[in-house]
C-alpha cells in the first residue's frame, strides 16, 4: 500500500517549523501499520532535520551553528543572484537534509522520546515550502 500527501507550509524566514503532528496525521490516514514514511521538500534553500522537539534552543544553537559555517554575504561565493543569503542557504541544505525516511510501528511514526520533524528554513524573507510525504507498507 502507497498512501502520498503534499504539505504546503509557509516559513517567516530563517528557523524552523516543526512538522512532526502533520506526519503523524498522514501516516494515520494512510492505514499503513508496518512499513516507512518518506518526507521530502522539494527546495533547495530549506532542509529537513530531526531534532530535539522539547527545548527550542536546541534549534536556536543549530542555527547560530550555521550562520558560522555560512555566513551571509560570505566573499567567498559568487553565486549571489538573490542576495546575500542565496549560497549560504544552498549550503546549509546541502549539509543537511532534503528527505527523511521515518519507520512505522503499530500504525505511527516509531519516533524517539524527544525527536520531531522540522522544515528548516535558511533564507532570510518568507517563502512558500512543498513538503511531499510518501508513506509505504502493509496494513
Amino acid at each position: 500500500m502507497i498512501h502520498q500527501q503534499t504539505l504546503t507550509l509557509q516559513t517567516k524566514g530563517r528557523g524552523t517549523i516543526e512538522i512532526t503532528a502533520e506526519v503523524e496525521r498522514i501516516v494515520a490516514a494512510s492505514g499503513v501499520r508496518t512499513g516507512l514514511c518518506n518526507v521530502f521538500i522539494r527546495h533547495t534553500s530549506a532542509s529537513l532535520i530531526v531534532c530535539e522537539n522539547a527545548d527550542p534552543s536546541v534549534r536556536q544553537d543549530l542555527e547560530r551553528f550555521a550562520a558560522r559555517l555560512a555566513p551571509d554575504g560570505d566573499p567567498l561565493f559568487r553565486h549571489t543572484m538573490e542576495g546575500p543569503d542565496d549560497m549560504p542557504a544552498h549550503v546549509r541544505s546541502i549539509l543537511t537534509q532534503t528527505a527523511i525516511t521515518i519507520p512505522i510501528a503499530d500504525g505511527s511514526p516509531a519516533f524517539g522520546t524527544w525527536q520531531g520533524v522540522f522544515v528548516w528554513e535558511h533564507r532570510t524573507h518568507p517563502h512558500r515550502r512543498s513538503v511531499v510525504v510518501t508513506v509505504m507498507g502493509e496494513a
